[in-house]
């Protein structure tokens, strides 16, 4: 006797598959447009998601509706690695971004940003040269900064320092308050020939539009703040996803019990 568990399995996986054929084309697409080192990274990701997507979609849909128990238990320790998977990231976020913000400033609307301040597993993505040479080709190909010059170009001093700068903008587009340079531009300062701090960014900057401060630990500190607020509200959807999977899995294993009941009954005949 079919179930109401295994149509319902049946149909979640079905919409599940047609999600997963954008995801798809949208990889391989990526994948031959890719120009930036950004694209290429993200190629890969998106092109493994949707093959995922697919094939367990497929498994749940084959094993619920046509009652092979076998390709059903598959697909139900699928699930549950994924649900132990996205429960372990979802926990290992929330301890990685609990350390650092910005520090506000006297008399600025902006905040600045110290690498120190955030955990120590963020901080060695970042100082790894490979992967900050591939962060920072993805910086500069979004240009962050160039629109943050054309936006504030016509501001004065006092108009600049009031603004409420991102914190990419903060770490990457400017040199650090502790330089006391002189503002001319945006992505234009004088350091009137001394520098007197500790801060190395102070050495780093520079006016060239190619490398700013890009290369500075402030910059660093300033992506790791957006990582930092985008991974929290991530945590908070793998939370709702999570919710969903249970029930999912939940009613896939009602829908293999059925099948396994079904089964047992027409070798009885």
């Amino acid at each position: 006797m079919f179930r109401v568990s295994n149509n319902l399995v049946g149909i979640l996986n079905f919409v599940t598959f047609l999600l997963s054929i954008p995801i798809l084309g949208a990889g391989i697409w990526l994948s031959r447009q890719a120009d930036t080192e950004c694209e290429r990274w993200l190629d890969k990701p998106i092109i493994a998601l949707g093959v995922f997507l697919m094939v367990v979609s497929i498994a749940g849909l084959i094993g619920a509706c046509c009652r092979v128990s076998w390709l059903l238990w598959v697909y139900l320790l699928v699930m549950f690695l994924l649900i132990v998977l996205l429960f372990v990231f979802t926990i290992f976020v929330f301890a990685v971004t609990n350390k650092g913000a910005g520090e506000a400033l006297s008399n600025r609307g902006y905040k600045e940003y110290r690498l120190g301040d955030y955990s120590n597993w963020l901080q060695k993505r970042v100082t790894n040269t490979k992967n900050w040479n591939k962060i920072k080709s993805c910086l500069q190909d979004s240009k962050v900064c160039t629109s943050f010059a054309d936006k504030y170009v016509n501001e004065t001093a006092e108009q600049f320092y009031a603004d409420h700068l991102s914190a990419l903008q903060s770490g990457c587009c400017k040199p650090s308050n502790d330089c006391n340079f002189t503002y001319v531009k945006p992505t234009d300062w004088s350091n009137n020939g001394t520098v007197i701090t500790n801060n190395t960014d102070c050495t780093t900057w520079s006016n060239d539009p190619n490398v700013l401060c890009f290369n500075c630990q402030s910059c660093k500190a300033g992506l790791l703040d957006n990582i930092k607020s985008n991974w929290k509200k991530v945590a908070i959807v793998n939370v709702i996803f999570l919710v969903f999977l249970i029930v999912v899995y939940s009613v896939g294993c009602c829908a293999f019990r059925n099948n396994r009941k079904d089964n047992a009954y027409w070798n009885r005949q």
